[in-house]
């Protein structure tokens, strides 16, 4: 009779402090090098399912995913970033938060499918009614790996995460091809969603060797939960300012001109969250181990956000300045209208990723109090900014969004951040100073081979600006003193992955 497995390194936080520098630093490799997969997957997904499918097919999708996005934060409440954060956890606390997670799972699944008469009312699209049942099913089984991916990210097992989460993508595109291929038209996106949520609670459950027991009466859970509600409670606010747009140009613009804008926003994040997806599972419990040493702390947050801001910012502009060339290359000349949605939406793109680092230190820091207050603030005037464009459609949406995102809201949120803690608005400046500058650079450069580039092309096009990109990027950060240091400690990091150095070099 074999023996059972051992789940006492689920609950642990020493055996992770111990090598806390050098596992931060293989995490973060692994992580961005599977969201480079998930992205080549992810691209090759689009580019096949955009030629099968209409722009209506996917405006009727996003149409039920404002709706099912929203619903879809009650199942977890919080409480996987609570099992995170938290210094000191066990195996009770873990069993009651899984039992919550699923009724809660439940619920969703219900009031969902309960709602989907009234979005196709809402919409005056009735055939909304199935596509909402149909994406209501996959919540149940979301519920049942929120804590088990959760004690995987806490005890930072990437590379399992990174295998479930690939290995569900591909099955996820096959499936969603397939059906296309067949004719099924917006039906193909529902599979395909489905095939992927489903089959990673499968290889995460195979993964988690963890399992649960009854839920315990006084297992202390009481602060977690506050933990989440207060995360929660941000999330909402900050999904319906996000999604806001989706729902207004759809009730008043249409099916067409919603497919245009959330395709357009799609490639935005899409190579935004390669790199902030994977650094924040790795940042926040890094951080969260780090929450008692202040300089330490602040240390690690500035060397993280560093990393964030050279990956981002020339990428952005890049994709700014040939919106039309990616666009014609990604998605097909019938797409041609969506480049000019995506270039205004890539302004706030520069700077999105490192307002999205804020998170890390509201969470880390224990402060989702904080982050439900500002939930009350920057969401309200991302509202205001998006009725203030809907008269002029989805290209005024985009613009008015765009503007107020960079020059409103991220430095409000800089200077709310970084009232406590030990990060300092300065500091936020300082780092991210180099790579701005690089991407000015890089938007001039490549604007000025457009002017007098002759090639029709788009992949060829693409990749010498993308050339371009790159060497004005470096060229820039080898001149500046400070992006200097920034690229030896990219050097520094790469050596701590590949040689066993003391855990102090790295953090």
């Amino acid at each position: 009779m074999s023996e059972p497995v051992s789940t006492e390194p689920y609950f642990r936080s020493d055996l992770l402090k111990a090598d806390l520098g050098r596992r931060t630093a293989r995490s973060g490799v692994v992580t961005l090098f599977t969201q480079s997969i998930k992205f080549l997957l992810s691209i090759s997904g689009t580019i096949i399912l955009s030629r099968l499918l209409t722009p209506e097919d996917y405006g009727l999708v996003g149409m039920v995913a404002v709706v099912t996005g929203f619903v879809l934060m009650f199942k977890d409440l919080g409480l996987s970033s609570a099992t995170v954060q938290r210094e000191e956890i066990n195996a009770g606390q873990i069993s009651t938060l899984f039992w919550v997670n699923v009724w809660l799972s439940v619920g969703v699944m219900l009031v969902t499918a309960s709602l989907s008469p009234l979005v196709s009312w809402f919409y005056g699209e009735p055939r909304l009614t199935r596509i909402t049942i149909g994406l209501s099913i996959g919540f149940l089984f979301g519920g049942l790996t929120v804590q088990h991916e959760a004690l995987l990210r806490r005890t930072m097992r990437f590379m399992v995460l990174a295998i479930a989460e690939v290995s569900s993508l591909i099955l996820g595109i096959l499936v969603g091809v397939g059906l296309a291929w067949k004719g099924t038209g917006y039906w193909a996106l529902v599979g395909s969603q489905l095939a992927q949520g489903i089959s990673y609670a499968v290889l995460i459950w195979l993964f988690c060797k963890w399992r649960p027991g009854l839920p315990v009466r006084n297992s202390g859970v009481r602060t977690m939960l506050a933990f989440g509600r207060n995360l929660t409670g941000f999330s909402i606010l900050n999904y319906f300012a996000r999604n806001i747009d989706n729902m207004l140009v759809g009730r008043f613009w249409g099916s067409g001109q919603l497919g245009l804008y959330a395709r357009a926003y799609q490639l935005l994040i899409l190579p935004i969250d390669q790199i902030n997806a994977p650094l924040t599972a790795v940042a926040v419990p890094a951080l969260s181990r780090l929450a008692d040493a202040p300089e330490r702390y602040r240390m690690a947050y500035l060397r993280l956000l560093d990393k964030v801001a050279l990956l981002t910012m020339p990428l952005m502009a890049f994709m700014v300045v040939t919106s039309d060339w990616v666009v014609l290359l990604l998605l097909g000349p019938k797409w041609l209208a969506v480049s000019r949605i995506f270039s205004l939406l890539g302004i706030s793109g520069i700077v999105q990723p490192i307002c999205n680092t804020s998170g890390w230190l509201f969470i880390s820091q224990d402060r989702t109090r904080h982050l439900l207050q500002w939930g009350l603030i920057g969401p309200m005037i991302v509202i205001v900014s998006i009725l203030v464009g809907l008269p002029w459609g989805a290209v005024g949406v985009a613009a008015s969004y765009s503007l107020t995102f960079t020059f409103v809201i991220t430095p409000l949120l800089f200077w709310f951040v970084c009232r406590e803690g030990p990060v300092s608005v300065a500091d936020i400046y300082r780092t991210i100073a180099p790579s701005l500058c690089a991407a000015f650079a890089v938007f001039g450069g490549v604007l000025a081979f457009r002017q007098f580039s002759t090639l029709s092309q788009p992949l060829l096009r693409i990749s010498i600006a993308l050339v371009i990109a790159i060497v004005i990027t470096i060229v820039v950060l080898a001149l500046l003193p400070s992006s200097r240091r920034s690229l030896l400690d990219l050097k520094n990091v790469l050596r701590l992955i590949i040689r066993r150095e003391e855990p102090s070099a790295a953090m």
